[in-house]
């Protein structure tokens, strides 16, 4: 069996009581949860995996093919097949994770996280490999994955990815369904970002990358460079602020409500860079996840578009 070099200190075989406490999925520290669901990952455990999952991805997890559930699991440790988990107390007593499988062993360091009040960020390093930062989010009282690097963590997308044919090969058209999932990538991270700092972005420079221990209001670490200046893919994406307005008969009824009260929303828009090179078609998205699009000779589509109704 071939066995990759690194120091272990303190090596522990993962008992029945770990596995017991982590039914919860309450660590109270994003390493403790991440931990958790890696080592889930080693043994290919799906249910604990799940537990370690947003709402969303859970249940979208828990709906794919069993040979897909395995396969995202294997692309999290980066190894052929499931393997036995050990955890042990690395240099600062951060955590080790190493999975023994039958051909070859994976080992996992932690680094110093970093929290910021709902979200968090870990950079664990592959034997081997470069350090890559997982984002964690804090939901329904415990830690969950959200992002693996720069990538947002989007088992629905992955889902609809694994059970799509590929898309066109003229550019246009491949640009099209890319700005489609871009659309949909960019809406997951606004909603992430309202759920970490209390409110939604003002622009979207906001969700841009972060330098290392400075995640901010400012800088979110949620979206790469590119997009986050609005313009990936053959696509420019623009993101406003929208503050409904009051139906007349609803104003009347209080002589002192604002004619621009309610919940403010957002709305994101993606038209071609170069229209008919880049792509034809330009998309809508507001905060209810509704999509639409039509070809606008290259202008802006709005809530007048024809719907785009979600795949499967």
């Amino acid at each position: 069996m071939k066995k990759r070099s690194g120091i272990v200190l303190g090596v522990v075989t993962l008992t029945s009581a770990l596995a017991a406490g982590a039914q919860e999925a309450r660590e109270a520290s994003p390493s403790a949860a991440l931990a958790s669901a890696l080592v889930a990952a080693c043994r290919q455990n799906e249910a604990q995996f799940a537990r370690y999952q947003t709402a969303e991805n859970a249940e979208a997890f828990k709906a794919l093919p069993q040979a897909q559930r395995i396969e995202l699991m294997k692309r999290m440790m980066q190894l052929p097949e499931a393997g036995r988990p050990l955890l042990s107390t690395g240099e600062q007593g951060r955590t080790v994770i190493r999975c023994e499988t039958r051909s070859t062993t994976g080992e996992l360091r932690f680094g110093p996280e970093r929290v910021r009040e709902n979200i968090a960020f870990v950079p664990v390093e592959a034997t081997g490999g470069r350090p890559i930062e997982f984002g964690m989010v804090r939901e329904g009282g415990g830690w969950r994955m959200l992002s693996v690097g720069l990538l947002l963590l989007s088992i629905p997308e992955l889902a609809k990815q694994w059970g799509t044919p590929p898309a066109p090969a003229e550019e246009s058209e491949a640009n099209e369904a890319a700005a489609i999932v871009t659309l949909q990538r960019l809406a997951a991270a606004i909603e992430t970002y309202k759920k970490a700092f209390g409110k939604w972005p003002e622009r979207l420079e906001q969700l841009r990358p972060a330098p290392r221990g400075s995640v901010s209001p400012e800088q979110a670490n949620l979206v790469e460079k590119e997009l986050a200046a609005g313009s990936t893919g053959g696509y420019r994406f623009q993101y406003r602020m929208v503050t409904p307005k009051v139906k007349p008969a609803e104003a009347k009824e209080s002589s002192t409500q604002s004619k621009e009260t309610g919940e403010p929303s957002y709305e994101v828009t993606a038209t071609p860079v170069e229209y008919g090179k880049t792509g034809r078609r330009s998309f809508y998205l507001d905060a209810s996840g509704q999509m639409r699009g039509a070809d606008k000779q290259g202008a802006e589509a709005t809530t007048e578009d024809p719907k785009i109704e979600r795949r499967g």
